[in-house]
């Protein structure tokens, strides 16, 4: 990004403050669905710092500029952001809150922001922060509008059905689930924008946001009548409306969700504060009371079903012979010196994946990082900044896809050249930890917090640690990160493991400068016995694909790792050979066995 043009970008934002009366100005990666991934309308914090990581929020005074970021991403932005005047502040690493480092710049004021893009919790958390600061908030801001003259539009790609052959529940079943939630609760309308449990509860998706199939909309659920869509009928696959009316479901218009509030009488209104945001929550008539709880919906999809989790080992299947392909093709054109970069990793495993059946999209930019790059766990190869991959060193490849029947989020890493002992080393370590996790077995009621610990020891051990979580949620055909689950010691909230759910298990070791190294597998949570202790549960590893034991230092693996390893690789090649036996799948069939072979004699 040009820095002349980010200067005169927060020029144009610092006038708009002016305007308004406020001496500072919030802007959030955020929209008003609180979603992860940004349709290119609401990428106002890219638009307007210049750095293009999925996470960081942006705060603007008249005269300086900082931007919040964690670990992940803090190399990226730190050379994304130099020379545009803006100040990167590393969360975790003893930087000053947002509300400490305003009060720093100034005695007192007004901070500005659109409360499009505020969660209620976010905003109660902040207006009391600055508070105690002498300073307020506005909420009501949009003046990026005036200073983005070539904004984008908002999106409106076609929704279609998720069809109930993958879908499992009809609509008319979730409704009912959520109904029953709401009646609980003492509610008779529940507001839900948050566009997965959307997508889930109306068995419908769409492809406003790159890599999630979902669609801007927001819903009100009345808990006996009809629910309501709010979304455009024009953007509607032929068949849908129908269908949504059929099952109680009133189209309403994207935008006249706030009339809608307005209108609102009852006896309460279910909404969760971290899902809704301010604009929407003050448009709530002060007669109607709130009953504030986490959505139903997002326990009961986070739950997979039966026949849904049959569906996702299917895809797990394909996404490992497509795999398998990959690697195939990578190992011979390496062998033979072919010019090979980052991007080439990224869009021959895009093709290879788009070949197998029911693949959709990519459920993730492709992450694919050569030795220093590797360090950046966010890292994203671009044409204007890519690393040719040649030499010796590590290659860490973190890739998935949407398909009909689920949602698939993978990283390996493999050599290239000559490995240095302390790369085996650190390679190992990781392994150990994702192997720790794969094998618990933990109580019922347990949460990711109080497992984040089994990846984490074999490096704690030796003084080491990575600064993301361990694991996150995975939708099905949905979001690649979904909650409420989560295992990671820092998690704010301790969510149990329930049977059914999907979370990443990819522990990491990140050498900034040097090298990356993440090994991750999705794991489901099973039941696995009952003692006179309680209930139980296991993980089985869904993703099937080999483990590169040529990074391996075997001295330090414990036989029953070894073990443990050797009968993952003997699943994995059990269950993707069958899908690798066309004579142009020869290759990657050899390729599967010669990786898969075990390391200890049985």
């Amino acid at each position: 990004m040009n820095q002349h043009a980010i200067q005169q970008r927060l020029e144009a934002f610092r006038h708009a403050l002016t305007q308004t009366g406020c001496q500072a100005g919030l802007v959030l990666t955020s929209d008003p669905h609180l979603s992860e991934y940004l349709p290119g309308y609401w990428q106002v914090r890219e638009w307007l710092s210049g750095f293009t990581g999925s996470a960081g929020n942006l705060l603007v005074t008249q005269q300086e500029a900082a931007l919040w970021a964690d670990s992940r991403y803090w190399e990226q932005a730190e050379a994304q952001l130099a020379g545009t005047g803006i100040t990167l502040m590393r969360l975790g690493g003893g930087a000053p809150g947002m509300a400490d480092w305003l009060a720093e710049q100034g005695s007192t004021g007004c901070l500005a922001v659109d409360g499009r893009t505020l969660s209620l919790t976010f905003w109660r958390r902040m207006e009391s922060d600055l508070a105690a600061r002498g300073w307020r908030l506005q909420v009501d801001f949009e003046g990026v509008s005036q200073a983005w003259e070539q904004r984008p539009a908002l999106p409106v790609s076609q929704v279609v059905e998720h069809d109930l052959a993958w879908a499992i529940e009809s609509r008319e079943e979730k409704l009912d689930r959520v109904r029953a939630a709401m009646r609980k609760q003492g509610a008779d309308w529940h507001l839900l924008s948050t566009l997965d449990d959307i997508a889930w509860l109306f068995n419908l998706r769409g492809s406003d946001v790159d890599y999630n199939p979902v669609f801007l909309a927001h819903a009100l659920i009345s808990a006996e009548g009809q629910a309501q869509l709010f979304v455009d009928a024009s953007r509607l696959a032929s068949g849908v409306a129908e269908h949504l009316r059929s099952a109680g479901v009133q189209l309403q218009a994207y935008d006249s969700i706030t009339h809608a509030l307005e209108g609102l009488q009852g006896q309460g209104l279910l909404l969760d504060p971290s899902s809704v945001v301010v604009d929407l929550a003050r448009r709530v008539p002060e007669t109607l009371p709130t009953i504030e709880a986490p959505n139903p919906s997002r326990l009961f999809k986070a739950c997979k079903l039966p026949a849904q989790q049959d569906h996702i080992r299917r895809a797990m299947e394909q996404d490992g012979a497509a795999l398998c392909e990959f690697f195939a093709w990578f190992e011979r054109e390496l062998a033979a010196g072919a010019a090979l970069t980052e991007l080439t990793v990224d869009e021959v495993l895009t093709a290879a994946r788009a070949r197998r059946p029911d693949f959709v999209s990519l459920s993730f930019p492709t992450i694919a990082g050569f030795n220093a790059n590797g360090a950046m766990p966010h890292y994203r190869a671009l044409p204007q900044a890519y690393a040719d991959i040649e030499g010796n060193g590590l290659l860490l490849i973190d890739s998935g896809a949407q398909y009909l029947g689920g949602t698939t989020d993978i990283t390996r890493v493999v050599p290239i050249g000559q490995l240095s002992a302390e790369q085996r080393r650190d390679f190992t370590l990781v392994l150990k930890g994702m192997i720790g996790l794969s094998r618990a077995r933990f109580p019922k009621g347990v949460s990711g917090q109080a497992l984040d610990v089994l990846a984490r020891a074999p490096l704690w051990e030796q003084g080491l640690d990575y600064g993301h979580g361990t694991g996150h949620g995975v939708g099905y055909f949905l979001n690649v990160h979904e909650g409420p689950q989560s295992i990671s010691w820092r998690a704010p909230a301790s969510v149990p493991l329930e049977a059914g759910m999907v979370t990443s298990n990819e522990p990491g070791l990140y050498r900034p400068g040097q090298w990356g190294i993440r090994i991750e597998n999705l794991v489901l949570s099973v039941p696995a016995e009952e003692t006179e202790f309680g209930d139980f549960l296991a993980f089985e590893t869904l993703t099937l694909c080999p483990i590169d034991t040529r990074c391996i230092d075997i001295g330090l693996l414990r036989e029953d790792e070894v073990r443990w390893l050797d009968a993952y690789h003997a699943e994995v090649r059990q269950r993707l050979a069958p899908l690798l036996q066309t004579a142009l799948q020869a290759e990657a069939l050899a390729w599967l066995e010669r990786r898969t072979q075990a390391l200890l004699e049985h």
